[in-house]
């Protein structure tokens, strides 16, 4: 029982494969899209029920996401390129210094890689999920815009939680 978790997270790295070979914005890329994106959400809920929750799986997660957005970048990048306007590029420049900064923080800090579960990151991965489905719609670039605000918010909020904390604490919330 304790390693249904694991064998969820293991699907979704199948499904993530699975997008490097899918046309984007198919019916089939939607499917397997989506059942990785609830997967995601899956894995670790059950890891929390079955009190399954473990290292191995917490990296076997990050490797998950890792190899899912790859896939979304590869797959989807020359279409968002085209489709967005420069000002939402800037503030996406802007969305990944800062979260990139908050890792570096933690990683000089803590000695390893740290990424906080806070609302705002919630918020924000959860806002980054539903682009695929707006492509095409005329909502795409407010949409963006209002992601890229939340998303430089919780880069801002984890950096300040990395540089006030003397220790990691990855289910910490805000302070």
């Amino acid at each position: 029982m304790k390693s249904i978790p694991n064998y969820i997270t293991a699907v979704r790295i199948i499904g993530a494969l699975c997008l490097f070979f899918t046309p984007p914005l198919s019916s089939v890329f939607f499917v397997v899209y989506t059942l990785s994106g609830i997967s995601d959400v899956l894995d670790g809920f059950m890891a929390r029920k079955l009190g399954a929750v473990s290292e191995f799986g917490s990296r076997l997660d990050s490797a998950s996401d890792i190899i899912f957005y790859s896939a979304m970048i590869t797959r989807l990048f020359p279409i968002l390129w085209a489709r967005l306007p420069i000002f939402i590029w800037i503030s996406v420049g802007i969305y990944a210094a800062l979260r990139l900064a908050a890792y570096l923080v933690a990683a000089l800090k803590f000695g390893r890689f740290a990424s906080l579960h806070t609302l705002l990151n919630k918020a924000s991965t959860l806002a980054v999920f539903f682009v695929p489905y707006l492509i095409n719609g005329s909502f795409l670039t407010p949409y963006c815009a209002a992601l890229c605000t939340l998303g430089i918010a919780s880069s801002l909020e984890e950096l300040v939680i990395h540089l006030k904390s003397d220790s990691y604490n990855a289910g910490e919330k805000n302070k």
